[in-house]
């Protein structure tokens, strides 16, 4: 599947049926970063539909070009946070590891997006190095793995830090951090679970969804694969200007998550990350949302709307 996601944005406007100036307009965009989407992502999107919230998502567009006080490259300061490459430690008990920087669709919002899809040279070795120096934390009780995408990499890869973390005596649970179950619904097979039970570790998968059309049959099959599995499932999504920034957006997203076992964990407020000011939605907009989010679904069924804030030992509450 990976192997024909679309990566020129003449391609994918040819596909979708938009206009020969969409793709014109993207081609710089792409230059600065890299245009990547999985043909089952695409067949969600609508054809004609330059508002569609999915194409929103993922095509570049000249608005990622214009300069935006207070949005920088690093918006998290996980520079300052990163011990040795690939290991963030700036949570009490948790430690994350960057176990790829690939992933299999280039989201244009994302706040890793200067550093995402440079594998690069030295990769594994920065992996091994971050789960060493995570080892040596005598109070850590949970690795989480993001990227990139932790998905990206083959199933017996996975197997292998699983078990060299559930290695370390002290820890007592993994985090997976993920877009491929819904990006991909292929990536889940037999294989990929065995390797995500493999591990005397408590494991939970957190998925990335932003909005409930991604969420098809196929993806819908895909995460019902882990839940059957005994995998705890969470969410975590970002609040995006012109994809789900309305109530009846968000509530669909959480109903649609929440029916399919997964329960809203996160509503991002975005990161300033450089080349994303035009997905910002004002925070007083976001708690007023999340307010009214809450009249219309069950507690559980309502994500906790944070703000990560560099330095900050613990993600801020919103509401």
């Amino acid at each position: 599947m990976l192997a024909r996601s679309v990566t020129e944005a003449a391609q994918l406007c040819r596909l979708l049926g938009l206009s020969g100036q969409l793709a014109e307009a993207a081609g710089e965009a792409a230059g600065r970063f890299k245009l990547v989407v999985p043909r089952p992502f695409l067949a969600r999107i609508t054809p004609g539909d330059p508002a569609d919230p999915l194409l929103r998502q993922i095509l570049p567009t000249a608005e990622e070009l214009l300069p935006a006080a207070g949005f920088c490259e690093d918006p998290l300061g996980e520079a300052a946070a990163s011990p040795v490459p690939g290991l963030l430690a700036k949570y009490q008990g948790r430690s994350l590891i960057v176990a790829t920087r690939l992933c299999g669709v280039h989201c244009r919002f994302c706040f890793r997006r200067h550093q995402t899809g440079q594998a690069g040279e030295g990769e594994s070795r920065h992996l091994e190095d971050a789960i060493a120096r995570a080892a040596t934390d005598p109070g850590l009780t949970e690795v989480i793995l993001s990227g990139g995408d932790p998905l990206m990499l083959d199933d017996a890869r996975l197997a292998r830090i699983a078990g060299q973390i559930a290695s370390i005596p002290q820890v007592r649970r993994l985090r997976v951090h993920t877009r491929l179950p819904v990006l991909i619904p292929q990536r889940v097979t037999p294989s990929l679970v065995a390797a995500l039970r493999s591990t005397r570790l408590t494991v939970v998968v957190v998925l990335h969804v932003n909005h409930a059309a991604e969420i098809d049959e196929q993806a819908a099959a895909a995460i019902a694969r882990l839940a059957d599995a005994g995998i705890p499932l969470l969410s975590q999504s970002v609040l995006l200007r012109g994809v789900n920034d309305n109530v009846d957006a968000l509530v669909q997203l959480f109903e649609r998550l929440a029916d399919n076992r997964v329960m809203p964990y996160y509503l991002h407020q975005l990161d300033r990350v450089a080349g994303a000011a035009h997905f910002e939605v004002p925070e007083a907009v976001g708690a007023k949302l999340v307010q009214e989010a809450r009249q219309r679904l069950p507690g559980y069924a309502v994500p906790r709307y944070v703000r990560d804030i560099p330095g900050s030992p613990n993600k801020k509450p919103l509401i």
